[in-house]
């Protein structure tokens, strides 16, 4: 969670004075309430690196020039663009809307050079099953499962079996173990 930026002081006290501060204070006889974050002044779109270079690509082709030729051209060829395929496709609905709401407004407001502005680069993410042992490790052991289906507590993370969703990890769970999302490095 973001930190707010600016706060709304509500008097505790008699007087009827609201005021807008952007430094609470604890002393105050104030009660502050959240306004907004960063976030929402600078409202960046959530990106992997592998989904910015296809963006960077599309971009400097010259192919995000509105929302429907963008979209249009990225559906015909989402063999070339798969993480941008499924950044616009993923979900449904309002889901959907709203991922593609924000690629519009990126269409809109990128700058190619300072594309921190606007993109905000995310690690892939992926489930591993690990053991927390504080006697024998540090930290977590993780599964690994070898060609022949040999398992194994106590892999490092560069070898642990990787799952996309959560459920496909959990049946891999025993009482000892539990299933966590965590950064890889790019396959």
């Amino acid at each position: 969670m973001t930190e707010p930026v600016a706060y709304w002081h509500i008097p505790q006290i008699e007087n009827e004075e609201i005021f807008v501060s952007f430094n609470p204070s604890k002393t105050s006889n104030f009660e502050d309430i959240p306004l907004y974050t960063a976030e929402d002044l600078h409202p960046r779109v959530k990106m992997t690196l592998a989904e910015f270079d296809e963006w960077k690509e599309l971009y400097e082709d010259r192919h995000a020039t509105t929302i429907y030729d963008f979209i249009i051209y990225v559906l015909n060829r989402s063999d070339s663009y798969p993480d941008m395929t499924n950044k616009l496709m993923c979900g449904s609905g309002a889901v959907k809307a709203k991922s593609q709401a924000k690629i519009a407004d990126l269409i809109v407001n990128y700058n190619p050079d300072n594309p921190e502005e606007t993109i905000e680069i995310v690690p892939n993410m992926k489930w591993f099953v690990v053991v927390t042992n504080p006697i024998v490790h540090a930290g977590w052991t993780y599964l690994s499962v070898d060609g022949i289906k040999r398992i194994s507590y106590d892999a490092p993370k560069s070898e642990a079996k990787k799952f996309d969703t959560k459920e496909k990890a959990e049946e891999w769970l025993n009482p000892l173990a539990k299933a966590v999302l965590l950064p890889v490095e790019d396959e």
